[in-house]
């Protein structure tokens, strides 16, 4: 029978307790929310909104086509600029999804006889392009400047470490001028995924590699999402001009993929300059992370220290993980529940956003909430 496979792997997710569903939300949820990653709560702010509406109204509702035919809008150029300048960098490039910038950065920087070093704790959209580049992958110890310095001294030829800034699991961050002074010993390229720290780290939420000034350094590239702190959709990878050039010419995710649709960009350029006059949301998510951690412990949870905006709280199994998770959307809270194989470590835990719109009732609740449904 065709596809008679996949009963037995259904089967199997069972067992192990790894089944997947979709919940559709409704447009008033009753839930408190730190399950999204809706890191400065711009999603539904009004100047945001009314940014998708207009761009809808003036350009339509999609973008016609891909971006090198007609999905290229005076609107998708106007955001590339102010995104390029606010994170500090020479040019960018926008996507249909934060995983398209991905595929696009890793493929298209990695070619025939070049290495792919890639930390070990990488999302899977990184993973991913390290499986399509034609480029050899190697993998390496997690956050750890020295096996990336060691697994490039392995490779004479052009080469690039690939990298998350925050890691999505535990909210970790990399050790980026590490990371940078290893691939400048071998006179190798650094691509990093900034999903996690746009909006969240660096002077008024410009990102991990502005902090730590790596922004508009000729060998670095940062992939960002639209979809995370902008509260839109769509993702961009800034870099060189030569390099945005390049992925223009080379990058099939850009090339033969739909233009991001005018109203994701709309919502995007509105949230970036609300973000530019409301700088202190950067901070405030940071210190809604730090109070939420210190709540935690303090309540006797396993909680990883955040780096941003990601707090996580480790459970005994996937299947704990799981009812955890369904008892505490019973009790009014949504949270993440992360289980393998979202997980490179396989331990499950629940996965919390510390948004920058929480106030402290709301932590107080969230708190008293997963306290009193620990597995």
């Amino acid at each position: 029978m065709a596809f008679g496979w996949i009963d037995e792997q259904a089967r199997a997710r069972r067992r192990a307790g790894l089944v997947r569903t979709l919940r559709p939300r409704p447009a008033d949820s009753p839930l408190l929310d730190l399950a999204s990653n809706d890191y400065l709560g711009l999603s539904r702010h009004p100047e945001v909104a009314e940014g998708a509406a207009a761009a809808a109204r003036t350009w339509g509702g999609g973008s016609t086509g891909s971006r090198l035919v007609t999905g290229t809008t005076e609107l998708h150029t106007e955001l590339e600029r102010e995104l390029a300048e606010f994170c500090g960098f020479e040019a960018a490039l926008v996507f249909s999804s934060g995983y398209a910038a991905n595929l696009a950065a890793v493929t298209a920087l990695a070619p025939h006889g070049s290495l792919i070093v890639s930390d070990a704790g990488n999302h899977a959209s990184l993973i991913d392009g390290c499986r399509l580049a034609r480029g050899t992958t190697q993998v390496v110890a997690h956050a750890d400047p020295d096996a990336v310095r060691k697994a490039l001294g392995t490779h004479d030829g052009p080469a690039v470490a690939v990298s998350d800034t925050v890691f999505s699991v535990d909210g970790d961050a990399a050790p980026l001028a590490g990371l940078a002074a290893a691939c400048r010993e071998h006179g190798a390229g650094l691509v990093v995924d900034d999903a996690h720290g746009l909006g969240v780290l660096g002077n008024g939420g410009r990102g991990a590699p502005y902090a730590v000034g790596l922004a508009g350094a000729e060998d670095v590239v940062v992939t960002v999402t639209l979809s995370k702190s902008l509260g839109s959709q769509g993702g961009a990878v800034l870099g060189p001009a030569r390099v945005i050039d390049h992925l223009v010419n080379a990058a099939r995710t850009f090339i033969f993929d739909t233009g991001l649709a005018p109203a994701a960009a709309g919502a995007a350029l509105a949230a970036l300059r609300l973000l530019r006059r409301e700088p202190e949301r950067a901070a405030r998510a940071r210190e809604v992370a730090s109070e939420l951690h210190g709540r935690l412990t303090a309540a006797g949870l396993e909680a990883v220290r955040p780096d941003a905006a990601v707090v996580s709280v480790r459970a005994p199994s996937p299947e704990e993980a799981v009812q955890w998770a369904a008892d505490c959307r019973s009790a009014g809270l949504a949270v993440g529940c992360f289980r393998p194989p979202s997980v490179p470590d396989g331990i499950s835990r629940l996965r919390l956003t510390a948004r920058a719109d929480l106030s402290g009732a709301e932590l107080d609740r969230a708190v008293r909430v997963i306290g009193e449904t620990r597995p």
